[in-house]
């Protein structure tokens, strides 16, 4: 069990378990400057018990979907092993990799900024970590029964209920102890290794393998195709889909300072289409190799980011005005210019700069790069704001990186 842990451990931890040193550092580093500067904030048990649950199961969730790990497994596989020491070990690496290097940050965000503090509320403290350990024991035994996705419905929505019924109360630790952690262990324990390897041709059939051997290639048949086989893009774009039909609902008492194009700028956060090359790697090496492919593939990549977020400035649009009204001109040539403007530093960014050395697919979503273009439409949406009339310069300097993008290909 310790050898095939430590093999696991290496390739996400690093040779000499760097990752873990850097990780500890980061947390330090955000949770005293958080709480040096003063800012707090109430935040009930429940509501951050919900969130540090939700958010670890996320991550080892996406940590167990990886396709890099799908390729470690099938070679371990190969090899003799025990069933239960190879699925606990395989399930305690994953869970101290979301734990440490991705939940972590949140609960140090949160014990900054809230009256969470582990030495003051040391109960509270440990019910975070029994949430975190939980909600990755928890996703793990759910993964190893995909087949029964129907269960894993039940499971969470009745924890979900119980956290937010019972709140700080200590039986609460007691039944995901007990009752939860206690059966995903049993779960693990009579799963088979071979439920955590997903093949790759699982995620395509032979009508999806004619279609690549046809001698006309269509980038759009690929965008479509890759959000069918990826489920969580799909899930992001209609999750902000919805946000977009409830914002307007936030920003009503705003109204009067002008702040559509902060809606529109948040609505730019659908960051999971904007990394294509940096996640497909065998994609990034025909694109850059094949002769004529850099604008073959980014003006059609260009105009499949602007169309996803044009949607969802579409619907706020129409929310806003059924809510709010008031929705000019001004405000239209707002959304254009987000969307486009938004697509173009995206595509820029992830050709000229694409996120390299990751080690699963989970480090790739959560990459810090990801949110640079979100951060400079939030502040281009504030300047906006407090002066409409940049707009159009805006728009004239936007229609001038366009051509020049065009003129030098």
């Amino acid at each position: 069990m310790k050898m095939t842990a430590k093999a696991f451990a290496k390739k996400l931890f690093g040779t000499k378990y760097e990752r873990l040193t850097r990780a500890f550092l980061i947390d330090i580093v955000v949770f005293w400057g958080l709480y040096i500067a003063g800012y707090r904030v109430r935040v009930a048990s429940s509501v951050g018990y919900f969130m540090v649950s939700a958010f670890t199961a996320g991550v080892m969730w996406q940590a167990l979907s990886s396709k890099d790990n799908a390729v470690e497994l099938r070679h371990m596989l190969m090899l003799p092993y025990q069933r239960m020491e190879f699925v606990f070990s395989y399930v305690a690496v994953l869970l101290a990799y979301a734990v440490v290097t991705k939940a972590g940050l949140l609960l140090a965000a949160l014990f900054a900024v809230s009256d969470w503090n582990p030495v003051w509320n040391p109960i509270k403290a440990i019910g975070m970590v029994v949430c975190m350990v939980h909600a990755a024991l928890m996703a793990a035994a759910v993964f190893s029964l995909r087949k029964y996705w129907y269960a894993g419905i039940v499971w969470a929505a009745f924890l979900a209920g119980a956290i937010f019924l019972l709140g700080d109360r200590l039986f609460l630790l007691v039944l995901l102890l007990i009752f939860s952690g206690m059966s995903a262990v049993l779960v693990l324990c009579r799963a088979d290794a071979y439920v955590f390897y997903e093949r790759e041709g699982k995620r395509g059939s032979r009508k999806n393998y004619a279609l690549r051997q046809r001698k006309k290639v269509s980038i759009w048949r690929y965008f479509f195709r890759y959000f069918v086989c990826h489920k969580n893009y799909m899930f992001n774009t209609v999750v902000m889909w919805c946000i977009a039909l409830v914002l307007p609902y936030f920003l009503k008492e705003l109204a009067g300072l002008s702040v559509m194009p902060m809606g529109f700028a948040l609505l730019s956060l659908n960051t999971p289409i904007c990394i294509l090359l940096s996640c497909d790697r065998a994609l990034e090496q025909a694109v850059r190799f094949l002769p004529g492919q850099k604008n073959a593939f980014c003006i059609p990549y260009c105009l499949f980011i602007f169309l996803c977020n044009m949607a969802a400035d579409v619907i706020f649009c129409c929310s806003w005005q059924i809510q709010n009204g008031g929705v000019t001109a001004f405000a239209i040539a707002g959304a254009v210019f987000f969307a486009l403007q938004s697509a173009v530093w995206s595509v820029l960014l992830e050709w000229h700069f694409p996120i390299r050395g990751w080690k699963i697919e989970s480090d790739l979503w959560h990459h810090p790069r990801k949110y640079a273009v979100p951060c400079g439409m939030l502040l281009i949406a504030g300047a906006v704001a407090a002066f409409p009339a940049l707009l159009p310069v805006l728009l004239a300097i936007l229609a001038a990186e366009i051509a020049v993008i065009l003129f030098i290909r």
